[in-house]
């Protein structure tokens, strides 16, 4: 059974996600923010996470360079899913091998877990 991690700050998305990719066979575990996102992933191993960028404590681009930077989250499969368009998203995150970056508003739930599905077959 694949593990996917949902790190966002939006209980509602957050849970809306979770009963979608529950219903799909995943495993899912959810964090509220890049700090307990970190925490989360570290313990999990996922296969694939879904992170807000915009996030109370720690943010995401924040996460992911910690996360980039150790021998458990250097390869995880990582989607950006945001309100932030790729443009007005930190430069940084260019270099930190995302698999997809997802504008929230554009996507479907059932789109971002064929998306997902993609990712974790490639």
């Amino acid at each position: 059974m694949s593990k996917i991690a949902i790190i966002e700050d939006d209980t509602a998305i957050s849970q809306m996600y979770r009963i979608k990719f529950e219903a799909e066979g995943y495993s899912v575990e959810t964090a509220e923010n890049g700090k307990l996102g970190l925490d989360l992933v570290k313990e999990m191993s996922p296969d694939v996470v879904l992170l807000d960028l915009m996030m109370p404590e720690m943010n995401g681009d924040e996460m992911l360079q910690k996360m980039r930077k150790t021998d458990w989250g250097k390869d995880i499969k990582v989607i950006i899913l945001t309100n932030m368009g790729e443009s007005e998203a930190p430069e940084i995150i260019k270099d930190l091998n995302v698999s997809a970056f997802i504008l929230k508003a554009n996507m479907t739930p059932r789109q971002v877990a064929e998306l997902v599905k993609e990712q974790l077959d490639s």
